[in-house]
């Protein structure tokens, strides 16, 4: 029988590179998901002056997942729709209002809610974690993001 591990959830990820002591600490952690799309979505989003979120600022009127059984989906699978909520891609500007904060509510009830709050705090242009700064970000992921 084989054996299958589970991947983290992005805020896993990011509650333990934040329990690192130091700065240097924080690095090293974070250099170790280098390659985990979602964690690296979250941060891009999050501190790149860049990207620009076509949402309303602040929470979303929506319902977090409930501790217990495991929530439908995850932001390994969900973060592919974040081009939806980016200002100036077509496939955001060409969504109705209601329809991209309607699929944005729908995508933060469907993650577990300690990854939703991470989301929110993107899209609002805050740290994903308390704890985590850009140029953590920057030292850890030198192309992610401009300094």
């Amino acid at each position: 029988m084989a054996n299958t591990v589970r991947v983290r959830d992005v805020w896993e990820v990011l509650d333990h590179v934040c329990k690192g002591r130091t700065r240097d600490d924080k690095i090293n952690r974070l250099k170790k998901y280098e390659n985990y799309m979602p964690l690296r979505d979250i941060l891009q989003g999050a501190f790149d002056s860049r990207i620009i979120w076509n949402l309303p600022a602040g929470t979303p009127p929506y319902t977090p997942q409930v501790e217990g059984p495991p929530a439908p989906s995850t932001l390994l699978r969900e973060h592919l729709k974040f081009k939806y909520f980016v200002k100036g891609l077509r496939v955001s500007e060409d969504l109705p209002v209601v329809k991209r904060e309607s699929m944005f509510i729908n995508l933060l009830e469907s993650i577990d809610a300690r990854d939703a709050e991470c989301v929110v705090n993107m899209v609002n242009k805050k740290a994903p974690m308390k704890g985590l700064t850009d140029k953590i970000v920057q030292e850890a992921f030198p192309d992610l993001i401009p300094a």
